[in-house]
């Protein structure tokens, strides 16, 4: 029988009051200065994920739709559209997020959907359709910080990630705080590992680990 998954504890990083002021900031900063604000994790870890998605050029085509779950100022499908996919749609439960992403896009002459969607809400979900490949960096782990019962959040969003994803499509996970054996238990009724996507190590008290795990999921 597996492990319990402990879960971690409560941030106001998973509170929407927390982002919404975040990203007002940012808007004010992109709007004075220009600046679209930080990469999520690091710029690193954003192009690890773009070169394996060109790498798959087999299976993941320019013309076929991606979506990026709490796309944040949306330079990750900023990053992509430049790279020639061409069907992008960026979603954040921040409206402020999103209008911040709007400008960047906007401003950068791009094509790309960004919607202020709720993954916790199926009508909303359901709306969308259905992606190849679903991408999230850092939203799940902000879900799992919740303050207020993040274990019926994170079952929320492994079904409506599930739901959202084509039957060929490609899950693309990256977090900072769940271990790749952590994120494999929590998914494993919906979804069955396809490849780890390999991030720096560091070694410390003679065991090796990472700071960032990116992994990717296909459907069960």
């Amino acid at each position: 029988m597996s492990e319990q998954i402990e879960e971690l504890e409560g941030s106001e990083l998973g509170t929407k009051d927390f982002w919404e002021s975040s990203y007002t900031r940012e808007i004010a900063n992109y709007r004075d200065h220009g600046d679209v604000g930080e990469v999520w994790f690091d710029e690193d870890s954003q192009n690890r994920i773009i070169c394996w998605i060109a790498k798959q050029e087999d299976e993941i085509k320019a013309e076929d739709s991606i979506i990026d779950l709490g796309c944040g100022n949306g330079m990750m499908l900023i990053e992509l559209a430049r790279e020639g996919y061409t069907k992008l749609t960026g979603i954040d439960y921040s409206p402020k997020a999103i209008e911040l992403s709007k400008a960047i896009c906007r401003d950068q002459d791009l094509n790309i959907n960004y919607q202020v969607v709720d993954l916790m809400s199926e009508p909303e979900v359901a709306a969308l359709g259905q992606f190849k490949v679903v991408h999230d960096k850092g939203t799940y782990d902000a879900i799992s910080l919740h303050p207020e019962d993040a274990k019926t959040m994170r079952t929320h969003y492994i079904a409506n990630v599930h739901r959202m994803l084509q039957e060929d499509g490609l899950f693309i996970l990256t977090s900072c705080n769940w271990t790749e054996s952590e994120l494999v238990q929590s998914f494993a009724e919906l979804f069955k590992l396809r490849t780890v996507i390999p991030t720096p190590t560091f070694k410390f008290g003679g065991k090796v680990g990472s700071v960032v795990t990116s992994i990717v999921f296909e459907k069960k």
